[in-house]
């Protein structure tokens, strides 16, 4: 049997690629947009993709199921279960709980999972040359390293009202499931540390189902009531564009089947109505960026902040060194911002600067002036410990909700290292805020003084 699992940082996210080294046949699971990568692997170890499967329709990237198929021919599995509200809206086979795929000399049966969405499923996989017993367990959102899929998704970020306490029970019974399958079996799911899909996904790769039933939170509880407050407690803020995922997910939509090639443009060839985002370091933005421009900066982080504060029906302009723009749109395209214009990766000398701040001007302000502290982490962070008189207001809520500051009111920005400052500064200055420093040492700089916190 080949095993392979593709693990996507930007975004916390794996797909898998599992094939029969006899009949050279591969599927993948959960495939990211930018499906070459899969392409290249099956040709490095002479296999043929020929099936494709996804575990539940995501919320938080857009899947290249259909761009892989499109290049390959191969058979597209997908859920039928969860009802008629949660069904896919194209051609694709379609799959019940026990249903069973073939790909050689290994099998992948289906086990309908609901709870993260209505339509999960999950795929548990038999190596029939090795053993008649499965080995594998393919989770998706269902069963995380230490947490599970919360059900408050399609509530808190498609509006399905009264979606997350239906989701809460299903999943409730879906891990009595997952308890009674033996505890040799490994678990290999959809996401890792640092996806909103849940609130405590460990950092390690896979797990099993007995490390599971003594490790992770949710396997310990017996009273359903008990369960669900816990599990719908402290869920972390989701961002914006999964609402835009669950559409283009579920319905027919373009494909874009190779990673674009975006022209260089210079400042004037910006078009009217573009949104300037400058992907450079903090500290090289707050030295001279260009009027109006956002700073998210090109790291793991890009496509979420991007998800966050940009939007899906205005052209985007990217300021990026050169040897990053590739890397770039491989982060967008991952989910669905496809509407590059281009890049600009010489901005001239018509610059501004961000002006930074540091703990004592803080202080000074607070104490002798209306001047306001804006705490921009998430409401767990700020509640776990902030600076006194701070006033919170998370940086993700700004692109839908301006706070009602004047516009000459002087802002002060701090989060807990500095990048989240940087944008919400940068935000609120090209929304028309004429007087926002930037505290970028922030909460680390704070803390590492010996200031206090309440």
């Amino acid at each position: 049997m080949f095993f392979e699992q593709i693990y996507d940082k930007t975004l916390a996210q794996a797909s898998y690629m599992i094939g029969c080294q006899v009949s050279k046949e591969a599927i993948v699971i959960d495939p990211k947009r930018d499906v070459d990568t899969y392409l290249e692997i099956a040709k490095a170890n002479n296999l043929s993709i020929t099936h494709v499967a996804e575990t539940h329709i995501h919320a938080d990237f857009l899947s290249g199921s259909r761009e892989l198929v499109e290049l390959t021919g191969a058979k597209l599995f997908l859920s039928d279960e969860g009802g008629a509200d949660w069904q896919y809206e194209f051609p694709h086979i379609g799959l019940k709980d026990g249903d069973i795929i073939t790909i050689g000399n290994l099998t992948l049966e289906v086990l309908h999972t609901p709870g993260h969405t209505p339509e999960s499923i999950s795929f548990l996989l038999t190596d029939h040359p090795a053993t008649d017993k499965p080995v594998m367990f393919f989770t998706g959102d269902f069963v995380f390293v230490g947490d599970v899929g919360r059900p408050d998704l399609l509530e808190e970020a498609a509006g399905v009202t009264g979606s997350k306490d239906i989701g809460a029970q299903q999943l409730f019974e879906s891990l009595k499931l997952f308890k009674a399958l033996p505890d040799y079996i490994q678990v290999w799911p959809g996401h890792g540390a640092g996806s909103a899909c849940g609130k405590a996904l460990g950092a390690v790769a896979s797990t099993t189902v007995g490390y599971e039933k003594i490790r992770n939170w949710a396997l310990q509880y017996e009273d359903f009531e008990s369960f669900k407050t816990e599990l719908l407690r402290d869920q972390p803020e989701a961002p914006y564009y999964f609402a835009m995922m669950k559409k283009l997910n579920k319905v027919d939509r373009p494909l874009l089947t190779e990673v674009p090639n975006h022209p260089t443009l210079s400042v004037e060839e910006m078009p009217e109505g573009a949104i300037l985002v400058d992907t450079r370091n903090k500290v090289e933005f707050a030295k001279g960026h260009l009027p109006k421009s956002i700073n998210i900066q090109n790291n793991n982080s890009l496509a979420n902040w991007a998800g966050w504060m940009l939007t899906y029906d205005k052209p985007l302009i990217l300021v990026a060194d050169a040897s990053a723009r590739e890397e770039i749109t491989r982060k967008l395209m991952r989910i669905g911002m496809d509407n590059i214009k281009g890049y600009i990766t010489e901005i001239g000398d018509e610059l501004i600067h961000t002006s930074i701040v540091d703990a004592e001007f803080i202080k000074h302000h607070l104490e002798n002036d209306s001047s306001i502290l804006l705490d921009v982490r998430n409401a767990i962070e700020y509640k776990k410990g902030h600076i006194k008189g701070s006033k919170h207001y998370f940086v993700g809520h700004l692109a839908k909700n301006l706070p009602n500051f004047e516009k000459d009111q002087l802002i002060i920005i701090q989060c807990q290292s500095g990048d989240r400052a940087t944008i919400a500064t940068s935000y609120l200055e090209k929304e028309g805020f004429t007087n926002v420093k930037n505290y970028s040492g922030s909460m680390v700089d704070w803390l590492a003084q010996g200031n206090p916190v309440v």
